[in-house]
């Protein structure tokens, strides 16, 4: 009997549109799997059993089944994007549990590209901090369940990971999708400003973008292509790209630990053989980043608390909106932004890529760090995820990918980022670091 939780998103879609499985099939085989595992991960706040099985049977009825890029691939959707019937809650006990009247736009796009969605996955309240929790409940990294998942799309990185869905649907504002991504053993890219749409919702004044969760690049491909209405990329031969590596972090007085380091460096020699220009260069990091990160992330944040009851809001958020609402003017000018990349662009000039460790290190333990300070969540924040900020506040597309393993056995990762259209470009560099070092697609939870 044929296994399909654990096979990729491009295995599984062949296989139904080859009519060698079910929709209904595949989508029962994972709900089983959510069911045995996620009492020990977290990753979902909502299991959509019921209505999963009977859109799969719809899938499995249509007649352009044959042409679906996503045919019976179950997918998980994380709980800031709307799920039509279903409350989206963003985490928080402020948000209303009402259920949404339509699907937001990327939801829209996998349904139509066969997909199902079997899910909605936790996120920490309004999408804030590096670590997935709060009163709603808590991601943990299926590698080792005693860390967190990561943030904000936590849950979703920690569904793929324990083989509960192939693929995932998250964002990232600040690295929402490369922090739990590089803490899980995935593939993610943060695309560009304007590759899939936006759709409804707070998307941080232009800092936020929607994009895939996966185990391997093939599926990352896939799915930002239906996300984006474009068809995949064709992969190409490794060329003339400059790659920039650097270990430096953007923040003054953060360190990056060995194991990121050793990463960044075994992913550089990886492509040096594989006949790219690989050279150590640091950008120009302005000092000013740290405070230009910090007010555009409290002020995304102060933005999206201001239609709640903020009784409601855990003590952590309340904090940080605050800090952040004298700030919203300036940050919706987008001026600091614009100068960031001025300062920045000479560099992608030289450097076609910049290749960095993904984190400086390891997450923070699970457990609940909304009833903690704010204090102690923004130190715990940055000092482990200073390296992904840079790339919302330019606009510009980065990815993490997996390389190496941590001394607990845990997946260790690396950053690649280009400049803006490169999308394609940095999935070549992904899947060149895919061949020449595979990963391990799940964490071995059974």
């Amino acid at each position: 009997m044929t296994t399909w939780a654990g096979r990729t998103a491009a295995e599984i879609s062949a296989a139904v549109r080859e009519k060698r499985v079910t929709p209904r099939e595949v989508v029962a085989e994972h709900l089983a799997r959510i069911e045995r595992l996620d009492g020990r991960v977290g990753a979902f706040r909502v299991v959509r059993a019921e209505a999963a099985l009977a859109e799969a049977d719809e899938v499995a009825a249509r007649g352009d089944f044959a042409e679906l890029p996503l045919a019976g691939v179950p997918v998980a959707v994380k709980d800031n994007l709307a799920v039509r019937g279903e409350s989206t809650r963003v985490g928080s006990a402020a948000t209303p549990d009402t259920p949404a009247a339509q699907d937001h736009v990327t939801v829209a796009r996998l349904r139509a590209a066969g997909a199902v969605v079997v899910g909605l996955t936790h996120v920490p309240e309004l999408c804030v901090f590096g670590t997935t929790d709060g009163v709603l409940g808590i991601a943990r990294n299926p590698w080792d369940p005693t860390r967190s998942a990561g943030g904000s799309s936590g849950g979703s990185a920690a569904a793929v990971a324990a083989g509960m869905v192939p693929v995932a649907l998250g964002n990232d504002g600040m690295g929402s999708l490369r922090i739990p991504a590089a803490n899980c053993g995935l593939v993610t890219i943060k695309p560009g400003r304007g590759v899939v749409p936006t759709g409804s919702g707070s998307n941080w004044f232009g800092m936020a973008e929607h994009g895939p969760l996966a185990t391997t690049v093939e599926d990352v491909r896939l799915m930002l292509s239906v996300l984006a209405g474009t068809e995949p990329a064709p992969r190409s031969e490794p060329g003339t790209l400059r790659v920039a590596v650097s270990l430096r972090s953007p923040l003054a007085g953060v360190t990056v630990s060995r194991p990121y380091a050793a990463a960044a460096r075994d992913a550089a020699g990886l492509l040096m053989r594989s006949g790219y220009q690989v050279r150590r260069a640091d950008p120009p990091y302005p000092v000013s980043l740290a405070t230009t990160s910090l007010i555009h992330w409290t002020a995304g944040t102060a933005a999206d608390a201001q239609p709640l009851d903020p009784r409601l809001l855990t003590r952590r958020t309340r904090v940080h909106a605050r800090i952040g609402r004298p700030f919203i003017a300036a940050v919706r000018s987008g001026a600091s932004r614009q100068k960031l990349r001025e300062r920045l662009e000479p560099f992608f000039t030289e450097y076609d890529v910049l290749l960095t460790p993904a984190l400086a290190r390891r997450s923070p333990k699970a457990g609940p760090w909304h009833e903690r300070g704010w204090l102690s969540n923004l130190v715990a924040n940055t000092n482990y995820s200073p390296l992904t900020p840079p790339w919302n506040l330019t606009g510009w597309p980065a990815m993490a990918v997996p390389c190496g393993t941590l001394p607990s056995g845990a997946p260790c990762a690396v950053q690649l980022v280009g400049r803006p259209g490169s999308e394609s470009q940095l999935l070549d560099l992904a899947g060149r670091l895919e061949e020449r070092n595979p990963w391990q697609r799940t964490a071995p939870m059974d």
